[in-house]
């Protein structure tokens, strides 16, 4: 059995930094939550914030930039459904989410989120501003819940 409880940004931080497996801790956030096993072990964390992408922070909007877990069954689905409940009664009126495209969505779809749109994957390594990638290039599927604008489609 697990359980929703509160966290504090240096323990979720420390545990997405032990336990993620491409991507190191968001530089912000609105909220964290965190899921916890029958003997109190902490067993994963999502981390909320404002989107990303600057064309989609309508103020009206969050995005889950960071879910964690060991693997333990149930915690995405259940973190995922529980920022969408803190969004609605924070009164945001949609959410959203990446995954990789090689990643099937089944804690997304048990969440009650759905499929949104594809996104090319690719690096930000360029000429101008050189860089090494520390995370994966591959195509990203957005999910999300609430309304959405057909242009941000």
């Amino acid at each position: 059995m697990i359980e929703l409880r509160p966290i504090t940004k240096a323990d979720a931080s420390s545990f997405i930094k032990t336990h993620h497996r491409h991507h190191g801790v968001p530089v912000g956030a609105l909220w964290w939550q965190a899921s916890h096993d029958d003997t109190g072990d902490l067993v994963g964390v999502a981390v909320t914030g404002r989107p990303v992408a600057r064309a989609l922070d309508d103020g009206l909007t969050c995005e889950v930039t960071r879910l964690c877990t060991d693997g333990t069954p149930n915690a995405c689905s259940m973190l995922y459904a529980a920022s969408r409940r803190v969004a609605e009664a924070k009164g945001f009126r949609r959410g959203l989410t990446y995954i990789l495209a090689s990643e099937g969505g089944a804690s997304l779809r048990a969440a009650g989120w759905r499929p949104l749109w594809r996104v090319k994957g690719r690096s930000w390594d360029c000429p101008s501003r050189p860089r090494t990638d520390k995370h994966p290039t591959e195509d990203k599927q957005a999910w999300g819940w609430g309304a959405w604008p057909k242009e941000a489609e």
